[in-house]
């Protein structure tokens, strides 16, 4: 399940600490020069692996945690999103592997159902990690989403998308996930040798923090609920802008 390829219709879900404050519209009320506040909304995006100037997915969150050494955001059931479709419409995820890179796409607005996605990222790695719930908060996993390192912007931050993934348990087995997705891209031209040699390092760097059972994994973000008070973020109308003043 690559970053394009959560179907939000059919609504994958998710969960750190409580944390209170009121919603605010993406762009506004950082904290000092470079964090965000709690409740604050931001736009977390995803540009198109084959037109980098391009972004085909994006979803607003609310900011559960901004310090420099995390970023938590929350992603509420019934928040309008932003995913590539093809051309005629059809679920990425629907069509043959084979063709699933090389088909036209366009983009679609849909909307998150579920029980909502916990995201966690450390700056500069390349990756983040996603908390998945049932429903009545019985935890299903930790998701890392290898990814390019997060630029930050004044309305939220901006990635691409690598492919591979790593699913892992309560029970702490993990395993590999959608390598025949990241071996296709290869084969498309979406990702060089070079590239994909630094993703699969760049997934056993994650690994290693799993199996040592390191932060985020033993810092109890699975027990952690959203302040009832949020609201849930709007999509703004300019979500594909481009960045202005990023940061790193």
């Amino acid at each position: 399940m690559t970053a394009d390829m959560v179907d939000t219709t059919e609504g994958e879900t998710p969960g750190g600490r409580g944390t209170a404050g009121a919603g605010r519209a993406a762009g506004g009320g950082a904290t000092g020069a470079s964090h965000w506040a709690p409740g604050d909304h931001i736009l977390w995006r995803y540009r198109d692996n084959a037109d980098a100037g391009r972004f085909h997915i994006c979803r607003p969150m609310t900011v559960v945690q901004d310090t420099d050494e995390l970023l938590a955001v929350w992603m509420a059931p019934g928040t309008p999103c932003i995913k590539p479709v093809l051309a005629d419409g059809t679920p990425v995820h629907r069509e043959p592997l084979s063709t699933r890179y090389t088909k036209p796409r366009r983009t679609a607005h849909d909307q998150w159902f579920g029980t909502g996605v916990l995201k966690l990222a450390r700056p500069g790695d390349p990756w983040s990690v996603w908390l998945f719930w049932e429903r009545g908060w019985q935890f299903k996993n930790w998701y890392v989403n290898l990814e390019e390192p997060r630029r930050r912007w004044p309305g939220g931050i901006d990635s691409e998308d690598h492919f591979l993934d790593i699913c892992v348990y309560p029970d702490r087995h993990w395993e590999w996930r959608d390598e025949d997705e990241f071996a296709q891209a290869q084969r498309d031209g979406l990702m060089t040798d070079a590239q994909a040699s630094e993703v699969r390092s760049a997934g056993r760097a994650a690994i290693a923090q799993i199996t040592a059972w390191r932060e985020p994994y033993a810092d109890g973000w699975e027990d952690w609920r959203p302040d009832p008070a949020w609201s849930v973020p709007r999509l703004p109308d300019d979500w594909d802008r481009a960045p202005d003043r990023l940061r790193s």
